[in-house]
C-alpha cells in the first residue's frame, strides 16, 4: 500500500475516532466532588453543633450525627442510581408526580400527620421515622412545569400561556400552605415557577413591572402592619414584629435571632475554633437545624462562611453549567428549577440568619440536620447528573 493510498485510510480513521469521541458521554464530576465537600463539611459542622444537645436530651453526643450521616450515604447511593435513569422518563409521568405530591400533603390533615413545634408539616413511618411531603412538591413542581413549558411551546409567550403555567405554580404553592402550613416552602415553589417561566418568556419587563410592585407592596404592608401588630396573636405577624425590633422581643421571639447575631459577631474573621462554640450550648435552640450557620460562623468566622458561600457558589455553577449545555429545553429547564431551587435555599437561610428576612424555617442546604430535606436534595442531583450524562463532549 503507497503512501498516497495509507493517508486518505488515515483520515477517515481520524475522523470515526474524532466521531466517537464527540458522542462520548460527559459525566460532571465536578459537581459530585462538590456534593461530597457540602455533606462531610455539613456532618462535621452538624456533629459540632449537636453534639451537646444530644448529649443531654438522648445520653448520646452522636445521636443526630448518625442518623444524619447513615441517610447521607443511603441518600448519596440513591442519588447515583437516579443519575443512571434518563430524565426524559420523567416528562410523561410529571403530573402522576405533581398529583401524587398533593396527595402524600393531604395526608398529613389525617391521623398520619405528625404535629412538631406548632406546625403539622410530616407524616408518620415506621422506625420513628418521619416525611415531610412538601419535599416531595419541590421536585414535582421542578419535573412538571418545564413539561407544561415544553407542551405550550411559543405560547409561553402569551398572556394565556404565562397565567397557566403560574396557575399551577400557584395551586402547587397553595397547597403546600394550607395542607402543611408552611409558609417558606409555599414562597419557594411559587418562585421556581415564576422563574422557570422567566427564563423561557420573551418579554423581560413584565416581570421588572411584577418584581418592583411587588416589592413596594411588601415595604408598606410592612409599614401598616408594624404599627398595628403588636398586639396580634398570629405567630407569622409576631415574627414580622420581632425582625422589625428584634432587641425589645430578645427575651421572647428574638431570642433566637439575636443569640445567633452574638455568635457571628464573636467568631470575629478566623473563628473561635472548630468545636469551640459557646452558643450551641443550649443558648441557640435547635442549632443544628435552620441556625446552623450561625455556629459555622462562630466557630470558623466569617472565613467559614466564605467557605460555605462558595462551595455553593461552585455547585450553583454546575448546574448552570449543565442547564446552559443540556441537549433539549426539557433538560434546560429542569436543570434551571434545580438551580433555583438550591440558590432561593440558600439565599432564604443566609437572610434569616443574619436577621435580614423575618424567621423562615428553611434549612441550609446538605448542612443543615433533616433527612428528608438531604434525601429529595440528593434525588435533585442525581437527576442534575442525569440531564449531565447526556451532554455530548468533544475532545477534539
Amino acid at each position: 500500500m503507497n503512501s498516497r493510498t495509507v493517508q486518505p485510510v488515515r483520515r477517515q480513521q481520524t475522523r470515526k475516532r474524532r466521531r466517537t469521541e464527540v458522542k462520548k458521554a460527559y459525566v460532571d464530576y465536578n459537581l459530585i466532588v462538590v456534593i461530597i465537600f457540602l455533606v462531610c463539611f455539613g456532618l462535621i459542622m452538624l456533629y459540632s453543633a449537636s453534639y451537646y444537645e444530644a448529649q443531654i436530651k438522648f445520653g448520646n453526643d452522636m445521636e443526630y450525627f448518625s442518623k444524619q450521616a447513615l441517610i447521607s450515604v443511603v441518600s448519596f447511593a440513591v442519588m447515583l442510581i437516579v443519575s443512571k435513569i434518563d430524565y426524559h422518563i420523567y416528562a410523561p409521568f410529571s403530573l402522576e408526580i405533581f398529583l401524587f405530591a398533593i396527595f402524600m400533603m393531604v395526608l398529613v390533615q389525617t391521623p398520619l400527620g405528625v404535629e412538631s413545634y406548632g406546625a403539622r408539616r410530616w407524616l408518620q413511618l415506621p422506625g420513628n421515622m418521619t416525611l415531610q411531603p412538601a419535599e416531595i412538591m419541590k421536585i414535582a413542581v421542578i419535573l412538571f412545569i418545564p413539561y407544561i413549558i415544553c407542551k405550550i411551546g411559543k405560547g409561553v409567550g402569551t398572556t394565556e400561556g404565562a397565567l397557566k403555567i403560574l396557575a399551577y405554580g400557584a395551586i402547587a404553592s397553595g397547597c403546600v400552605l394550607f395542607l402543611t402550613d408552611n409558609l417558606s416552602t409555599a414562597l419557594i415553589v411559587m418562585a421556581i415557577s415564576v422563574i422557570l417561566l422567566f427564563v423561557v418568556h420573551p418579554k423581560t419587563k413584565p416581570f421588572l413591572v411584577l418584581f418592583g410592585g411587588g416589592l413596594t407592596a411588601a415595604v408598606v404592608g410592612i409599614m401598616i402592619l408594624s404599627a398595628n401588630i403588636s398586639t396580634s396573636t398570629n405567630f407569622r405577624l409576631r415574627r414580622l414584629l420581632v425582625w422589625l425590633r428584634p432587641e425589645e422581643y430578645s427575651a421572647s421571639g428574638g431570642y433566637q435571632v439575636m443569640q445567633a447575631l452574638y455568635a457571628i459577631g464573636s467568631g470575629g474573621f478566623w473563628g473561635k475554633g472548630l468545636g469551640n462554640s459557646t452558643q450551641k450550648l443550649s443558648v441557640i435552640p435547635e442549632a443544628q437545624n435552620d441556625f446552623i450557620l450561625s455556629i459555622i460562623c462562630e466557630e470558623l468566622g466569617v472565613f467559614g462562611a466564605i467557605v460555605v458561600v462558595v462551595l455553593f457558589g461552585i455547585l450553583l455553577y454546575r448546574l448552570l453549567f449543565i442547564a446552559r449545555n443540556a441537549p433539549d429545553m426539557y433538560g434546560s429547564l429542569v436543570a434551571t428549577g434545580i438551580l433555583a431551587h438550591i440558590a432561593l435555599q440558600v439565599v432564604l437561610n443566609i437572610a434569616v440568619v443574619i436577621n435580614l428576612i423575618p424567621t423562615t424555617g428553611i434549612t441550609l442546604p446538605f448542612i443543615s440536620y433533616g433527612g428528608t430535606s438531604v434525601l429529595f436534595l440528593m434525588i435533585e442531583m442525581g437527576i442534575a447528573l442525569g440531564i449531565s450524562r447526556k451532554i455530548k463532549i468533544s475532545t477534539d
